[in-house]
């Protein structure tokens, strides 16, 4: 059987996961829990299954020590968790994801996880208009998921969709969640214009989708997303900045970026209220603070350890049982990783998750900025792919402050992804090989 022919059918499931990953709660929608834990199942299955079959290269001298931390810390919480049976379940459902990361990592080649995500996410993205668009037209009201039953008042947030499209939005899409879909359109937005610039797509279907993320983002009007976008786009600028000056003369690069930094988080301080007025939100950041507020109280009286790993809070249980609610909706997260992070593994675990966040970035900035070096002369030229890594960990990490989804789902799958291949010693030479410019 040609390589080719070989390598469709782990193309096609790692679409399949990359969906799946980032369009969860659209099975869980249309087929409910049940449906989707016969998803999760063959998923987790099938990832194990092609690790094993395929046998992919590695080394753990090339493997993130700190993944491996974070994951063993999580799972030995159970020990001191105060909630050991909803532990259990959270670690179990933390690996079931992870193993899936891995098979993305490990078996996908930089361009085959280029073109697999890029399809997924344009299929998410087709998909949430064509559905927005029937229920605007043909059912004209608010839809709510099915296999759920409601009773009085429904939150707004209970909705699948709000049929809002013709008026411009927002928009939830078939993930039920405009921020949700706002963040897909900004990964689809990196993803179609890297290929786009590395020319490994048609100019004119490159430039369609990228024209499509844009009014994706756009139609969500998600604040948290264009803060996401801007940091995107800032670190872009002084990453073609970087590539444009040597190493050894970097440092007015590196100076203007922490005077920006600086900057950022004295604005920030000094124009809160200013500054959300201009997202649309207000001044307790749409009921963040509060939360925020009630993640350190709890956090601080379990500061070192935590009260144990769950990932998405089980609201049936203390001390999550009313911890966030806000317009009758409970909330599941904490909106900001880092305080979920040290709610559930304390400081401990806020070290193995930094050294994981940071080393990643670490890497990625690197790869994007440096020329492979593929003999002794530093002559090898620059790849527009190699922007890839960099550009979603900032996505990432932005999210990170006002979203937990860094800890789930696709947002752990894309983390560990990016933490596992660019610690890859081939990582730029593959880049390399995906697109120049």
């Amino acid at each position: 059987m040609p390589v080719v022919q070989s390598r469709l059918p782990v193309r096609l499931f790692a679409t399949l996961v990359f969906f799946t990953v980032l369009a969860g709660q659209f099975w869980r929608n249309l087929l409910g829990w049940w449906g989707f834990g016969a998803i999760a199942v063959i998923i987790v299955v099938a990832s194990a299954w092609f690790l094993v079959s395929t046998k992919p290269a590695w080394a753990w001298r090339t493997f993130p020590k700190s993944l491996v931390g974070f994951m063993l810390l999580a799972t030995v919480s159970i020990a001191w968790s105060a909630y050991p049976s909803v532990s259990a379940l959270g670690i179990t459902l933390q690996w079931i994801t992870t193993i899936t990361a891995l098979f993305i990592a490990l078996c996908l080649s930089w361009t085959e996880l280029l073109r697999t995500l890029a399809v997924a996410l344009r299929v998410v993205l087709a998909l949430s208009l064509l559905f927005e668009a029937f229920i605007a037209v043909f059912i004209g009201h608010a839809v709510l998921p099915f296999w759920v039953e409601y009773s009085g008042k429904i939150p707004a947030a209970f909705y699948w969709s709000r049929s809002l499209l013709l008026e411009g939005g927002p928009v939830e899409g078939i993930v039920a969640s405009r921020n949700l879909l706002g963040f897909i359109a900004l990964l689809a937005l990196i993803v179609f214009a890297v290929q786009l610039a590395a020319g490994t797509v048609a100019r004119g279907r490159g430039i369609f989708w990228v024209v499509l993320a844009l009014v994706m983002l756009w139609l969500t009007r998600s604040a948290t997303v264009s803060v996401a976008l801007l940091a995107v786009v800032v670190a872009l600028v002084f990453a073609l900045w970087a590539r444009r000056v040597p190493p050894l003369g970097r440092r007015g690069l590196y100076l203007t970026a922490a005077a920006l930094v600086a900057a950022v988080v004295v604005g920030v301080v000094a124009f809160s209220s200013t500054l959300l007025g201009l997202l649309g939100k207000s001044d307790d950041l749409t009921g963040r603070f509060d939360i925020w507020n009630r993640v350190i109280e709890l956090a601080g009286q379990r500061p070192v350890a935590g009260w144990g790993w769950v990932s998405y809070w089980a609201p049936w249980v203390e001390p999550f049982d009313g911890l966030a609610v806000r317009k009758g909706v409970q909330y599941l997260q904490a909106h900001n990783a880092w305080l979920d992070v040290w709610l559930q593994l304390g400081v401990l675990g806020l070290i193995v998750f930094g050294a994981l966040a940071v080393s990643t970035l670490w890497r990625s900035w690197f790869l994007a900025v440096d020329r492979p070096r593929l003999g002794i002369a530093d002559t090898a030229p620059y790849s527009m792919t190699a922007l890839l890594p960099l550009l979603l960990i900032v996505a990432l990490l932005a999210q990170s402050l006002a979203e937990s989804r860094i800890l789930v789902e696709s947002g752990w799958v894309l983390l560990l992804v990016l933490a596992v291949k660019t610690k890859r010693p081939s990582a730029a030479e593959e880049l390399l090989g995906v697109g120049r410019r």
